[in-house]
C-alpha cells in the first residue's frame, strides 16, 4: 500500500511536470491539441489523488492479495507517463 502511494505520487508529480509542458506549449501555439492533453492529464491527475486517498481512508478494506496488483498499474501508469513526457519534451 505505501509502494502503490508512493508511485501515486510520483505519477502527480510527472503529470504536473506535464501540464507545465502544455500549458507552455499552449501560451506559444494556441493550438487546440495542449487543452486537451491538459484535460486528459488533469483527470490522470485526479484519478493519481483519489487513488491515493482511497488507499489511506479504506486501508483496511483492501486485501493484501490485491495490493500488488494495484502497485502493477501505478507503475505501468507511470512508466506511460514518462514516456508520454519524454516524447513531449523531445
Amino acid at each position: 500500500m505505501t509502494a502503490s502511494t508512493i508511485v501515486s505520487g510520483a505519477n502527480m508529480i510527472a503529470l504536473g511536470v506535464l501540464v507545465g509542458v502544455f500549458v507552455k506549449m499552449y501560451s506559444k501555439t494556441k493550438a487546440q491539441l495542449p487543452l486537451g492533453m491538459i484535460f486528459f492529464a488533469g483527470l490522470l491527475f485526479l484519478h493519481n489523488v483519489i487513488g491515493v486517498y482511497a488507499y489511506f481512508t479504506m486501508m483496511d478494506l483492501y486485501g493484501a492479495a490485491l495490493l500488488p496488483y494495484l502497485l502493477a498499474v501505478h507503475i505501468a501508469e507511470f512508466a506511460g507517463i514518462l514516456v508520454f513526457l519524454k516524447i513531449t519534451i523531445q
